[in-house]
């Protein structure tokens, strides 16, 4: 008696893997991608990331200090000076934000502050673009040596160039004036460097493209390479900003007369050898971190915009 061997067309291969319609057809029932509890199961249990479940966390330890800003600043002296601290205002006591905004000196401090701010934001993003672009394209006698230098100069601290710049400062006739707070913040190595780095990761394409087009290199460096760069100018021109708008130390040796007092050096003002108005202290540093807050904002929108658009396409 003699058995059929099975067809060879019915015998499965072994090397072929099996393959089940649940798994393959979506029609079927089967998931279409994945085992179960899979990417597909996670999102429909969760509308976001799970990484959300760690972030949301930490965002709320950070903004604490910036909740308990703003609740004192709606409290009375009586109830921030209590012991133990009260967690919550019993009413909105507005006395600080009128005692500040009611202070004939702050409208000028604020607007001391926000010049001296504007202006070294605005002269870091032009010599910070040049010098930057110049360390990252162009090459000439001792520019490496130039850029060590320049990077050397980060290290050192402030305090070691406080006495050398005011004696400068003291030359040109700035002390005592917003010129002296300018001039020392006209252009920084950190805004150099990091639009270097960012430069050089841009390619060459593109400025080559612009060159044979017969686009000059400042029309390139216009043109070109600071529209694709919004994302290194955003981050200069917040921190630039967020340096200069909370420096305290500078302006308190460089300038005397109140008249020319920016807000930081204007709210020390309000703190007395005696008795200190901490309603007015908080609602003035609640003040002070409104610029800081929208600058964030506005350079988070153009992060967004400027990483979703690329220059190069096809």
């Amino acid at each position: 008696m003699t058995t059929a061997s099975p067809s060879p067309a019915a015998s499965p291969s072994p090397t072929a893997p099996a393959v089940y319609a649940d798994a393959a057809d979506p029609a079927s029932g089967g998931p279409a991608a994945g085992p179960a509890g899979g990417p597909d199961r996670r999102r429909r249990l969760l509308p976001f990331s799970p990484w959300h479940l760690l972030l949301a966390p930490l965002c709320l330890v950070f903004a604490v200090p910036l909740v308990w800003l703003l609740l004192s600043s709606v409290m009375s002296d009586a109830e921030i000076n209590r012991f133990p601290p009260a967690l919550w205002p019993s009413g909105i006591d507005m006395d600080g934000y009128r005692y500040v905004i009611g202070n004939a000196m702050f409208p000028r401090w604020f607007a001391n502050s926000l010049i001296v701010s504007l202006s070294a934001v605005a002269s870091n993003l032009v010599l910070g673009s040049l010098g930057g672009y110049a360390f990252a394209r162009m090459r000439f006698a001792g520019s490496r040596i130039l850029l060590a230098l320049m990077l050397a100069t980060m290290a050192i601290p402030f305090q070691l160039t406080m006495i050398p710049t005011f004696l400068v400062m003291k030359r040109l006739g700035l002390i005592d004036s917003l010129g002296a707070l300018i001039v020392p913040s006209l252009v920084t190595p950190f805004a150099v460097f990091l639009l270097r780095q960012f430069f050089l990761s841009l390619p060459r394409e593109l400025e080559e493209a612009a060159w044979l087009d017969g686009c000059s290199r400042l029309g390139v460096l216009w043109r070109i390479v600071l529209p694709l760069s919004r994302p290194a100018l955003s981050t200069v021109a917040v921190l630039t900003f967020l340096t200069t708008w909370n420096d305290l130390t500078w302006p308190l040796i460089a300038i005397n007369h109140d008249t020319q007092y920016t807000l930081q050096l204007g709210l020390t003002t309000f703190q007395g050898q005696h008795h200190t108005r901490w309603s007015a202290v908080m609602a003035g540093n609640m003040i002070t971190v409104l610029p800081v807050l929208l600058a964030f904002l506005f350079a988070q929108k153009t992060f967004i915009q400027s990483i979703t658009s690329s220059g190069l396409k096809g």
